[in-house]
Order: C-alpha cells, then sequence, then structure tokens
C-alpha cells in the first residue's frame, strides 16, 4: 500500500450513517454510545486515565517518584497489546489527518497530566518532582506509543516503555 496518496481528507470524511451502518446499528444507538463521530476516536479518556493513576494510588506508601513513574507506564502498556497496533495505526492516521482531532489528542496528554500529577502529590510526591514526574511519564508514554506504532516495529508496548526509561536512566544517571 502507498504510504500517501491525494485525496486523504476526502477518504476519511465520512458520515454518522456510515458509521452506524458499518457497525450494523441504527444512528440513534450510536448517538446513545457517542456525542459525535470524534468520540468514537476518544471514547474511554477515564479508563486511559485510570491506567496510569490507579498504580499511583495503590503503591505502597513512601514509593519514590521514578518508581511510581515506571509502574504507571508498565500499567499503561497492558492496554495495548499487539493485536490493538493495527487500529491504533489507523486511529493516528485519521488524528493526524485532521488538525482539530491533533489538538484533541494533545489536550487529552495534558489532562492526563493533570490527573497523574494530582496522583503524585495525593501520594505524597513533592512539587516540583510531581509534576516533572508527571511530565516525564506522559512523554515516554507518547515517545512509546509513536515508536509502537511506527511502521515495521513489532516489539511490545512493554518493551519498548522499558527502553525508553532504560534511556532516560542513563541521561540523569550516566553510568548507570
Amino acid at each position: 500500500m502507498a504510504r500517501w496518496r491525494s485525496g486523504t481528507r476526502e477518504r476519511l470524511e465520512t458520515t454518522v450513517a456510515e458509521i452506524a451502518a458499518a457497525a450494523e446499528v441504527t444512528e440513534r444507538t450510536f448517538y446513545r454510545h457517542f456525542a459525535d463521530k470524534r468520540e468514537v476516536l476518544f471514547a474511554g479518556q477515564d479508563d486511559f486515565t485510570g491506567m496510569f493513576t490507579g498504580p499511583v494510588d495503590d503503591a505502597p506508601a513512601g514509593t519514590q517518584a521514578f518508581s511510581l513513574v515506571r509502574r504507571s507506564l508498565e500499567s499503561a502498556s497492558a492496554f495495548f497489546p499487539r493485536d490493538r497496533r493495527d487500529w491504533s495505526r489507523s486511529r493516528q492516521r485519521v488524528i493526524d489527518a485532521v488538525p482539530a482531532l491533533g489538538e484533541r489528542e494533545l489536550g487529552k496528554l495534558a489532562t492526563l497530566k493533570v490527573h497523574l500529577g494530582d496522583a503524585l502529590r495525593a501520594h505524597g510526591v513533592d512539587e516540583p518532582a510531581a509534576t516533572i514526574a508527571a511530565e516525564t511519564a506522559v512523554t515516554v508514554f507518547h515517545l512509546s506509543f509513536t515508536q509502537w506504532i511506527a511502521d515495521g516495529e513489532d516489539r511490545d508496548f512493554a518493551a519498548i516503555v522499558h527502553e525508553r526509561l532504560d534511556a532516560l536512566t542513563r541521561m540523569v544517571h550516566p553510568g548507570s
């Protein structure tokens, strides 16, 4: 398949009626589950956030900030099994093709940073470490996700996350 063909935007445009028909449901059923067709791409925000914050909430008292980041990212890795990669690649192509969707994706990551920072502070991580840890976790996640959906990539999401966390550790502690 060619990497780029003209008319991408036109091929991505579709109606709720077409989506509902493809899913073999009525438009009314579609709207019971989603406010609009963009919501299909962004459904489950609370579950997504919970993957990151839950392990922080459940960690033993006194767990260091970087260990909390690692726990958070390892938990999120479970959300991205190999059989979800093709769907994730397709989803990202749609988001990349529509600037408003790209902005919404960035907003989703910004919201995740806020909630993760709140969870870290609630766990006793002081400032500025809590904000730095939340920003770092989301950056590592984003870089890992981008690599995971890259053409030709076949490693597990968790392996890519660990590779990036190890690179971060070596950067902060040379010789580690």
